[in-house]
């Protein structure tokens, strides 16, 4: 199982300019995530995090490329972060990616062990995305959730 290290930019953005009602039907595996990040932070005091359709719009386009290219990575994540800071009047954009992983508690463990991913996961966030793709050749699942401070 692989896990890979977290990234965050920060920025200050004025301009909205998308349509933010944008449908995304979570799968029971993005559901369950909500709940256990949302669990956790709140076990330790902070605020619980607002999914927003768009940003899991944006995590599911990186799960496709992720398994488009069959790697595991943050590639153009620099790209996500100041379209997810320009539509969403963001402050800042973090980002944990998972793979191969066969439950939402595993990969939320995954990242709770690694500084970086739990980091993000108790960082200064108000609002998130999540995505759990099926690499429909092998069955191995792809994990994006990008956390968002507006």
């Amino acid at each position: 199982m692989i896990s890979c290290s977290s990234d965050a930019t920060e920025s200050s953005a004025t301009d909205t300019s998308a349509d933010l009602a944008l449908p995304y039907t979570y799968n029971p595996t993005e559901l369950k995530l909500v709940t256990l990040i949302n669990n956790y932070r709140t076990s330790i005091g902070l605020n619980e995090l607002q999914p927003i359709n768009y940003v899991s719009i944006k995590s599911e386009e990186h799960n496709e490329y992720m398994i488009a290219n069959n790697v595991v990575n943050h590639a153009y994540f620099q790209e996500r972060s100041e379209n997810i800071i320009h539509v969403l009047n963001a402050e800042k954009v973090g980002e944990n990616v998972a793979y191969n992983y066969a439950t939402p508690e595993a990969a939320f463990n995954a990242w709770l062990n690694s500084p970086g991913h739990k980091a993000n996961i108790e960082g200064d966030y108000t609002s998130f995305g999540i995505s759990v793709t099926e690499n429909p050749d092998n069955g191995k699942k792809y994990f994006t959730n990008i956390f968002v401070k507006q």
